[in-house]
């Protein structure tokens, strides 16, 4: 497997610390409101990340954190007229729900960083005895000239970003540098504090972070990931700290996703287009939210609009329909359990079938093994759609002249090993396919009548049918593949 290291600017193979073990840090949401469609494409393309590495057998040691102690905290809850600690449990809660609905795999840590203020002290105090940080007026400092590494992240030189340093964080009384960045802020009127040896206060953002990695992972992690606009300062912040207490390298791969735009313009509060997780849930399901979220590739600028939307939820019913096609087809037999989550197929009966299959596992396991892949991998899907479409239903195989008028026989296990292997890809992605959203089993019989009448000539039986089924609530659409199925929309 590869993935794009932003540190060199390269794929490279991925190889960590310990072999089959891969530790990942990922950068988790400011709980001061409700999480925003580019939060989501960060929390959705490391979730993926997480269930390939786990179908593929790596044991993942996952933390992602929650920042409720920093700036925006302080004047949301002023705002709201309520404490730190109650908006940070009200959105923690919020966020909680939009993750159950985008289907992200509980982490195996979720601190937050006022749980780790103990680890945070602790670090200030060594970045201090070590030389690379001291105390201001106003509060601790980490001295960026101490460490000759920094920029090497973000690619930028100390001189360029000395002269593009805000006003008011040159005139800070007792900084050094206006380079500095904070790690210890000094109590302010009316703001959360905690005790420390340089009097009461509370951490920088940055420090935060570097805190949670080392209590929760060691100082040397495999893969750090999160957004974009994470590069800098915040994650240069982060390898400048870390390294420069621990004297070990922190983190051996950086993976960042690209922008969401909103009807191809930057999202912003400003513009009128910020558009929450939430909001967009009152219209659109979450699992139509995580397909259009899968369907680009993570690290290209991700555009997202209404259309889309639609578009994703009909290429969702499609796979659906697959899915549901086969299980009816399977209702007799003691088919595979699909809850199972293993990477061990069941065999088809048909060599002919199994090679079949194999070639698109393999298509897939390449797709999502080029640094996540996703765009690719979604095509693999509709590939097998369509070939279980054309060649592993017998009406539809029917229809399509394939049998000279007579349903060609197909192994049940032909059957379950395809719907295995779509059930397999699509739960790496996160995409639910549940028997609650499946199409009644009686639809899809009178779906199954009206493609053998069509292939008799029979039209007016076969319009017959479409009105009941329409009747019913359902529309059915001929295709190239094979009659599909779906909920008319209310």
């Amino acid at each position: 497997m590869k993935v794009y290291n932003t540190m060199t600017r390269s794929k490279e193979e991925l190889v960590t610390r310990n072999p089959g073990e891969v530790r990942i840090y990922t950068c988790g949401p400011t709980v001061y409101s409700f999480i925003h469609i580019g939060n989501a494409r960060a929390l959705v393309t490391f979730d993926i990340l997480h269930r390939y590495l786990l179908a593929r057998g790596f044991d993942v040691v996952y933390v992602q954190n929650f920042t409720d102690i920093d700036d925006k905290m302080i004047r949301a809850a002023k705002v709201a007229n309520t404490s730190v600690k109650e908006l940070a449990d009200k959105y923690i809660a919020e966020y909680n729900t939009d993750a159950a609905g985008l289907n992200l795999l509980e982490p195996d840590h979720a601190p937050r960083a006022t749980e780790t203020m103990d680890t945070i002290l602790e670090l200030i105090g060594t970045l201090i005895s070590k030389g690379h940080a001291y105390q201001a007026d106003d509060g601790v400092y980490f001295s960026v000239r101490s460490w000759p590494e920094y920029g090497k992240l973000s690619g930028y030189d100390l001189d360029d970003l000395q002269n593009e340093v805000r006003e008011d964080l040159r005139s800070t009384e007792g900084k050094r540098d206006p380079l500095d960045f904070v790690l210890w802020k000094n109590k302010r009127d009316d703001e959360p504090s905690w005790e420390s040896p340089w009097g009461e206060g509370r951490p920088g953002w940055h420090i935060e972070c570097s805190a949670m990695v080392h209590r929760y992972l060691d100082d040397v992690i495999d893969i750090h990931a999160g957004g974009l606009d994470l590069i800098f300062p915040h994650h240069e912040n982060e390898i400048a700290q870390s390294e420069a207490a621990s004297g070990e390298p922190f983190a051996k791969y950086w993976m960042h996703n690209g922008f969401v735009n909103i009807d191809h313009q930057k999202m912003s509060k400003s513009v009128g287009n910020f558009r929450t997780v939430r909001e967009i849930a009152e219209h659109y399901s979450y699992n139509t939210m995580r397909y259009l979220l899968a369907s680009s590739h993570y690290r290209s600028p991700m555009n997202f609009s209404e259309e889309l939307l639609q578009s994703s939820e009909a290429s969702l019913q499609r796979i659906q329909t697959a899915v549901n096609r086969l299980r009816f087809l399977l209702s007799d037999t003691d088919y595979y359990d699909l809850s199972t989550k293993s990477t061990v197929l069941p065999a088809a009966a048909s060599s002919e079938v199994q090679e079949t299959l194999k070639s698109f596992l393999d298509d897939y396991h390449e797709a999502m093994d080029d640094d996540l892949n996703t765009a690719d991998a979604l095509g693999t899907i509709f590939d097998l759609v369509r070939y279980t479409n054309r060649e592993l239903d017998p009406a539809a195989d029917q229809a399509n002249g394939n049998s000279n008028g007579e349903e060609k026989p197909i192994a049940p296990e032909d059957q379950i090993a395809a719907l295995s292997l779509i059930v397999y890809m699509t739960d790496i992605l996160g995409i639910q396919l549940n028997d609650e959203d499946a199409v009644p089993a009686e639809i899809l019989e009178m779906v199954a009548q009206r493609t053998a009448a069509k292939a008799e000539r029979d039209f007016a039986k076969a319009d017959s049918l479409r009105d009941r089924i329409a009747e019913a609530g359902y529309e059915v659409r001929d295709t190239p593949q094979g009659s599909q199925v779906e909920r008319l929309k209310q």
